[in-house]
């Protein structure tokens, strides 16, 4: 319905807690934003692995009691799904649970391996039968495949084969294993409960529980975690840190602490220093909610100009909704959204949003508050143009479609009929990320820089994901 990035996914687990599944879940609820076509938990006793899986969110799949307790154990993996090319149905929800020679093994992934095809046609010629169209699949192959006794080596000599953008987590009977790549694309957080250890992807899961955040895994640090305890290890190759800086613009919740930073500190930042480079006299600052609502209120502090709730959004839209037989204009955005007549009317508006993708949904808001009564609408984007797809784990557009890739600044003014319009800069955008320094985000959406070459493709369509 909107026009924006689509969601990546989310993991949790949990090892040594009696109520592992239960929290498993409350975890994935907490993590919800970042996929909702399908989600599943997966239990370890000890002895066997139990899953559970299904289509649409967390509160519709497990609603159930009975549920929990067909998943006993005292350890879990969880994981909610965003699908693009991958594709959306049940036999790709995860995590991806397997039986083979030395046991059980359940995989949730986060992320894409951009060369997980090359594997896949190997591995396929090679004699493998894989039941999924995920790349998560190709990892478990490959450990059927690995002929070390130790998992650690196995999973070494597996993850060193691919490419790309993953931080994982595994299940076994009697042990859970927590990687994230050497880039780091993707967050992935340790904390603890109890006595037992959790990982997940972002802090907001820890906190539902009331679990204490240790730290952030390492980009290239494997987790391995027993009975005996947990030990870490280092078996990549070093690479240049390149975290998503996409997950502090729209992704990550911001009440979440990522890459080192608070999402909320982070995004009123990128706001404030939207204010220094697009400066323009107004009475009203809006957003359009929810993930422009900090940085709003970040331009509203730094320029002085009052931050109010010019649009407030309607929570309680599903999925899919029927739509009237006699045409109501705009009818996609006006059911999500509904302006507030007195906060706009007559006034001079900054209007504020995190991106702008094929820039069809910002034309029809805009028209929405200009018929509300704005006198001037001023656009404000707290990031710079999005021109590139994404290849690392972001369900983006072809470059085709991007309309930054094929436009001017003043071309999407004209087109999306806003008075002005101000785009963050990459260079503020990447020192309001690192706290005044510029650190080693992945751009690539923005510059068209890769850190990870990826196979050429016909017309820049996006790789499969997940």
């Amino acid at each position: 319905m909107f026009d924006k990035f689509k969601e990546e996914c989310g993991v949790f687990g949990i090892f040594g807690h009696q109520e592992a599944a239960n929290l498993t879940y409350l975890g994935l609820y907490a993590l919800q934003h970042r996929g909702q076509e399908s989600c599943g938990i997966v239990a370890s006793d000890g002895y066997r692995l139990r899953a559970h899986k299904g289509m649409g969110l967390v509160a519709d799949v497990f609603k159930k009691d009975e549920i929990f307790a067909d998943l006993p154990g005292k350890s879990a993996i969880g994981h909610v799904r965003y699908s693009t090319a991958g594709g959306n149905d049940f036999k790709n929800c995860q995590p991806i649970m397997v039986d083979y020679a030395r046991g059980s093994i359940a995989v949730a992934h986060n992320g894409n391996l951009v060369n997980a095809q090359e594997i896949r046609n190997d591995l396929e010629q090679r004699g493998s039968i894989f039941s999924t169209t995920a790349d998560t699949e190709v990892i478990i192959h490959m450990l059927a495949h690995a002929r070390s006794d130790s998992l650690v080596e196995r999973l070494t000599e597996s993850l060193q084969t691919v490419k790309g953008a993953y931080s994982i987590v595994i299940l076994t009977e009697t042990r859970m294993v927590a990687v994230r790549d050497p880039h780091g694309f993707r967050p992935l957080i340790l904390g603890k409960l109890d006595g037992a250890y959790i990982v997940a992807s972002e802090t907001c899961a820890l906190d539902l529980i009331e679990a204490e955040f240790i730290r952030e895994i390492e980009p290239g640090e494997m987790i391995v975690i027993d009975k005996a305890g947990l030990k870490s290890y280092t078996p990549f190759g070093k690479a240049t840190p390149a975290p998503c800086i996409f997950e502090f613009i729209y992704f990550a919740r911001p009440d979440s602490t990522i890459f080192g930073s608070q999402v909320y500190r982070v995004r009123k930042e990128f706001g404030r220093q939207l204010a220094r480079e697009y400066p323009v006299d107004a009475d009203v600052v809006i957003s359009i909610p929810d993930s422009g609502t900090p940085a709003a209120i970040g331009y509203a502090e730094e320029s002085g100009i009052p931050f109010q709730l010019g649009l407030i959004r309607n929570h309680y839209v599903g999925r899919t909704f029927i739509e009237p037989q006699q045409s109501i204009r705009h009818f996609g955005v006006k059911i999500k959204l509904n302006p507030v007549r007195e906060v706009i009317e007559g006034k001079r508006v900054v209007v504020i949003d995190d991106s702008i993708v094929r820039g069809t949904t910002a034309r029809k808001i805009i028209k929405m508050i200009r018929n509300a009564g704005a006198k001037e609408i001023h656009m404000r984007i707290s990031s710079p143009p999005t021109s590139f797809p994404c290849y690392y784990g972001i369900d983006t557009p072809t470059r085709k479609e991007l309309i930054s890739s094929s436009h001017s600044v003043e071309e999407i003014n004209r087109y999306i009929t806003s008075d002005t319009l101000g785009y963050l800069s990459l260079e503020g955008l990447l020192a309001a990320a690192g706290n005044g320094k510029v650190p080693s985000f992945c751009h690539a959406c923005f510059s068209g820089q890769y850190p990870i070459k990826f196979p050429r493709l016909k017309d820049d369509s996006q790789l499969g994901l997940f």
